[in-house]
């Protein structure tokens, strides 16, 4: 396991502090707050360590309220909503300086058997084929040093590789609002279904709204053409998986509108499950010139 995947499992690994209250810490991310996919994976963690080992997640509910401090720790409360024969319902708040910056409703289900169809793969070259995050990133030199370097750190823990160039890589012209991304962790995990899922939770939040910049031939803030922020997030977990054995994220943008773009993506094990589905809408603007 690399270093930056241990940092990483570290850093979702909260501490208990008092019966379903859980504190954990917080780190920078490429931009100058915490990463939404950090909030939302501890907050599943914090949830998660509430319910039976046999009840596995199969759906998350989330909104953004506030920016998180990197400089402070988050504390997460839970409220057992409902412990019933088949699902268990637990809500999170995550706090920081006395104000709650998200909330979190999550659905855990034992094992059934039951009806079983699903959307077919798209079509997707092979992840071995594509570069690397640090090749694809060392070829764009219109993007500031500092940038690459943030965005080399940030994904440190994750081998993510684009099918096609990302917002950043290409701009000034639109494009198909579809994007796809094949992703891992980098290095082998535990044979945990809950760590796998607060993983592949981590790792939505990335690029889900990729789409939607490349349906204006924005480049996102990397390059300074948009402001935004992510402000919900759905998640669905269909089918188990490993997030350390490769994901297609295959995502596109139906709508933008008002300052928000909808973002809406499947994840696909490589032999071709569909394991996971993603809605996310987010704050989608062009910065201000005054």
């Amino acid at each position: 396991m690399s270093k930056a995947l241990q940092d990483l499992l570290d850093l979702l690994d909260l501490e208990q502090i008092e019966e379903d209250i859980f504190r954990g810490q917080s780190r920078s991310a490429v931009v100058p707050r915490v990463f939404g996919g950090q909030v939302a994976a501890q907050a599943l963690v914090a949830a998660g360590r509430t319910v039976p080992a046999d009840r596995p997640a199969h759906s998350l509910h989330a909104y953004f309220l506030r920016m998180g401090d990197p400089g402070a720790p988050i504390v997460y409360n839970v409220d057992r909503i409902r412990d019933g024969r088949s699902f268990t319902t637990r809500r999170v708040v995550a706090v920081q300086h006395g104000k709650p910056i998200f909330h979190l409703s999550a659905s855990f289900q034992t094992h059934e058997e039951g009806l079983d169809h699903q959307a077919p793969m798209p079509p997707s070259p092979d992840p071995a084929t594509l570069p690397t995050s640090q090749d694809r990133l060392a070829g764009y030199g219109h993007l500031d040093p500092d940038v690459v370097e943030r965005f080399l750190e940030a994904r440190e823990a994750i081998d993510l590789r684009y099918v096609d160039e990302p917002p950043y890589g290409k701009f000034g012209e639109p494009r198909e609002p579809h994007s796809q991304v094949w992703f891992r962790t980098n290095g082998k995990l535990a044979d945990d279904p809950l760590l796998h899922v607060v993983l592949a939770t981590y790792v939505s939040d990335m690029t889900l709204l990729d789409s939607v910049l490349l349906a204006h031939g924005r480049g996102g803030w990397a390059v300074g053409d948009v402001v935004g922020a992510s402000l919900d997030h759905a998640m669905w977990f269909h089918r188990p998986f490993r997030a350390d054995e490769w994901l297609l994220y295959d995502q596109e943008s139906p709508s933008a509108y008002g300052g928000r773009g909808l973002g809406q993506a499947r994840i696909y094990t490589q032999d071709g499950r569909l394991a996971i589905s993603v809605i996310q809408e987010g704050v989608v603007r062009a910065p201000r010139t005054d």
